[in-house]
């Protein structure tokens, strides 16, 4: 647990997956990705389903829901999913009470982040809270690019309408809780930062997706505009290294967090940070 101004973050596992490798590291020579993240036979790379709950001012908020259990056996076996939960399993694993969930941030749509929002049955693993996402968001996950459409799946969300707030940007969703939208990814991807007390935690999502992510131009060839991503990058590792903010890692299968420093050339990771 760390301890953000009023609030108490925890980190909650909830599963595993494996992605192509040299997908998730774009033009970064094998050679190099693969010293901090050796691929299996097929390629693909160990990748964590990391959410985050935060805890405090009377309300308990989830960011992201992991992958949920709706694929079949042969996707099972294309993303290598391994002891994936639903995110109230995932809670109940971790000592927590599912039912205290006030508040679901999703911060893109895309099945490996929103997709245990709704359960196999097609109803919300969650439906006494408010979840939210970014209107931009939602509107490019229920038309996407012919690129990105296979990350979506409308059952993941589209029974999301009755319990969504939609957001136009950047903005605080609690006193200490913010959301900083970024585009090169995905369309309005949001990251939600927890601050208070001199101290403050980025949930990176798919900004910083790894530690490995953290030097500016490794980014993923998933990116649907990669210059855009680091440029986003560039700005907010700069904000971080210069107030020292936490970096919380939804991917990293060793990492979950680190502190960055600007090095020679670029951004490297200074330090874990056990949560």
């Amino acid at each position: 647990m760390l301890k953000v101004g009023p609030y108490e973050l925890h980190a909650i596992e909830s599963g595993r997956f494996a992605l192509d490798g040299g997908a998730m590291f774009g033009i970064v020579p094998r050679p190099l990705w693969e010293r901090t993240n050796p691929p299996d036979a097929q390629g693909r790379i160990a990748l964590a389903l990391r959410l985050l709950l935060i805890r405090g001012r009377g309300r308990t908020w989830l960011v992201d829901t992991g992958i949920g259990d709706k694929f079949d056996a042969k996707s099972n076996a294309i993303y290598r999913i391994e002891g994936a939960l639903l995110p109230d399993e995932a809670l109940r694993g971790a000592g927590f009470d599912p039912k205290d969930v006030t508040d679901v941030i999703l911060t893109h749509l895309h099945f490996d982040h929103g997709g245990g929002t709704t359960r196999a049955d097609g109803s919300l693993v969650f439906p006494r809270a408010r979840h939210y996402v970014q209107r931009v968001q939602w509107e490019w996950a229920r038309n996407p690019s012919m690129k990105d459409r296979g990350s979506y799946r409308p059952e993941d969300f589209e029974v999301l309408a009755g319990q969504l707030t939609m957001l136009e940007g950047r903005g605080d969703l609690a006193p200490g809780i913010e959301v900083l939208p970024v585009d090169g990814h995905t369309p309005a991807m949001q990251l939600p930062r927890v601050h208070g007390d001199g101290k403050s935690v980025l949930y990176c999502a798919d900004l910083v997706p790894t530690a490995a992510h953290v030097r500016t131009p490794w980014v993923m060839a998933y990116d649907n505009e990669p210059m855009k991503t680091v440029a986003e990058k560039h700005g907010l590792l700069g904000r971080a290294a210069a107030e020292g903010w936490i970096l919380f890692l939804e991917h990293d299968p060793k990492h979950t967090a680190v502190r960055v420093r600007r090095g020679v050339k670029d951004f490297e990771m200074q330090e874990g940070v056990a949560f």
